[in-house]
């Protein structure tokens, strides 16, 4: 099968499209016939090996799985003896290690059917981005009805997913994005669109209950600024603070200073889980939810989707068609 691998971490010149083995299922294995996969940050994270901390998990010289790719949406071509919600022509969607091939194996667990309002590229921009929208702002935010949540980065992959599921909980949302998005966050149901060109978010004239910020570089004190007394901050990823750290460093400070604070200070990693799926699933037969698409790639170009991905100016998830 055509497959995008890896043998040692760099940019994305480090990706070839190969003939390998297609994967052996297991007991508890379903074999996805790709038709879709999702691009997001942990993808350049795993393909570059930074910050180095990435490492530590998944090979300190090169990468153990050599088929990059996360999120995944197909049809079922052959379950394991023990699996037994799934079978051959079911459609779906999830995580897999290794998406960015004609077939994947994934753990039954790891896979939910597929939305039949959805198209496969839709249902793939889904897993990890929506996942880590939804328990940001569920469970690390505790977002209530008419609470003021504001989300910095709401025009990517997981920003236009947050606006959405923050309406679904009854925030009123404001969302932070530049010039040419603004058009983007208001049409999918932000009530505030800001301009971070033209306007500071946290320039005191308003508080926020909840603040959930997206791979940003804000400084902590700059944070709070806009939150309540006691709002929430919410911090999803960071690209800053170099090789070794990444934006954990940023992380780390605030988890640090939130014990000795009336705010709170969150910085939750989360991994995708078939109740959140479920969840989402909800939300998107509801109507609550629909996936924004910036771009489709081919799997022959995945290397060209990541630079894209890596220029920050998506509207929306990029995506590889299989």
């Amino acid at each position: 099968m055509k497959a995008i691998v890896q043998d040692t971490y760099g940019s994305p010149d480090v990706l070839e499209l190969s003939d390998i083995d297609k994967p052996v299922v297991e007991h508890d294995d379903v074999l996805v016939r790709v038709h879709a996969a999702g691009v997001d940050r942990g993808v350049w994270h795993l393909m570059t090996g930074l910050p180095y901390l990435v490492r530590l998990g998944f090979g300190l010289r090169k990468p153990r799985g050599r088929v990059r790719g996360l999120d995944v949406a197909g049809r079922v071509e052959e379950v394991g003896k023990d699996v037994n919600r799934f079978q051959p022509g079911d459609e779906v969607f999830g995580t897999c290690d290794g998406s960015f091939a004609e077939y994947a194996c994934a753990k039954e667990d790891d896979l939910v059917s597929k939305p039949a309002k959805l198209s496969f590229e839709q249902a793939a921009a889904l897993p990890t981005s929506a996942t880590t929208a939804l328990r940001g702002l569920r469970d690390a935010g505790r977002v209530e009805p008419g609470q003021k949540v504001v989300i910095l980065g709401a025009s990517g992959g997981v920003g236009t997913f947050a606006v959405q599921i923050a309406k679904a909980l009854g925030a009123e949302v404001s969302g932070v994005c530049s010039t040419r998005k603004t058009d983007l966050v208001q049409s999918i149901g932000a009530d505030h669109a800001i301009d971070y060109t033209r306007e500071d978010f946290a320039d005191g004239r308003r508080r926020y209950d909840v603040i959930l910020d997206i791979a940003g570089n804000r400084s902590l004190s700059h944070l709070r600024r806009a939150l309540t007394p006691q709002g929430t901050l919410v911090i999803i990823g960071g690209e800053e603070g170099g090789p070794w750290f990444g934006g954990v460093d940023r992380q780390l400070r605030a988890l640090m200073l939130s014990p000795f604070v009336r705010q709170k200070l969150k910085a939750p990693i989360y991994m995708t889980r078939k109740e959140d799926l479920q969840v989402l699933k909800g939300l998107v037969e509801a109507g609550k939810v629909t996936p924004v698409i910036h771009k489709t790639y081919p799997l022959s170009e995945v290397p060209e989707a990541i630079r894209h991905l890596e220029e920050g100016h998506a509207r929306g998830k990029i995506v590889i068609t299989v």
